[in-house]
């Protein structure tokens, strides 16, 4: 696996490196120091498999170089590393699509498990903002999944989560935007906008980052759900 580190401290690359060398001893990693040549390796390097952003690399702007990857490569999975764990940051780091949200005052096991996770399929987010972000307890009478897709896409339909509103949600998952679900799938973006508001809806939640906290509440894992989302598209819109 290619991973790309986005960092300007050269020891805080090297450290990187020796917890995805942990992960993958055959990993190669791709070091960028500012926005400017992160961008340019994420376009060079087309087999990228994860990308570990550091927010306050020179160049960036608050999310704007996440904003950039995610638009520019939608299709490669992005995790936050930030001297910050404010709550409105990964909020908004993972409603652009970020796979996770690591501080990087955690410690090195910390690090290596929560990778371990995103590269499972699911999303990483610190504890302390779980409280803060997840959407109200809402599904005591819903029957939880065992990570299958079957099951996975079973627990959807007794929330009144359609089959086509189930592919919107396997790539809404995945972080990415309406205007890249809505080529995926051949629909319209109206039309995306619209599934995506009943799928909040029938999640009882406000936003990606809340429907993920829910899905997980649930025992609806990712790897099912996206796999589930990337089958042949329906007929019917």
């Amino acid at each position: 696996m290619k991973f790309l580190i986005v960092d300007d401290h050269p020891l805080i690359r090297e450290g990187l490196s020796h917890v995805l060398l942990e992960l993958d001893p055959s990993a190669e990693i791709v070091e960028a120091e500012n926005a400017e040549s992160a961008l340019a390796a994420a376009q060079g390097q087309s087999d990228i498999f994860l990308i570990l952003l550091d927010l306050s690399v020179p160049g960036a702007a608050r999310l704007s170089l996440l904003r950039a990857l995610r638009e520019r490569h939608d299709h490669v999975p992005v995790v936050v590393l930030s001297a910050t764990d404010d709550i409105e940051i990964v909020r908004e780091a993972i409603d652009l699509g970020a796979m996770g949200f690591i501080s990087k005052r955690s410690a090195t096991g910390l690090i290596v498990n929560a990778l371990r996770q995103v590269l499972g399929g699911g999303v990483y987010v610190p504890p302390q903002a779980l409280a803060a972000l997840a959407p109200p307890t809402a599904f005591k009478s819903v029957a939880t999944g065992t990570g299958d897709a079957g099951e996975s896409l079973a627990v959807l339909r007794q929330l009144g989560i359609t089959a086509r509103q189930a592919d919107v949600l396997g790539l809404l998952v995945q972080g990415k935007p309406t205007k890249v679900i809505a080529r995926e799938l051949d629909l319209a973006e109206n039309t995306v906008k619209s599934h995506v508001g009943s799928i909040l809806r029938s999640l009882n939640a406000a936003n990606r980052t809340q429907a993920l906290f829910a899905l997980s509440r649930m025992g609806v894992k990712l790897p099912a759900l996206i796999s589930a989302g990337e089958r042949p598209a329906h007929a019917s819109h």
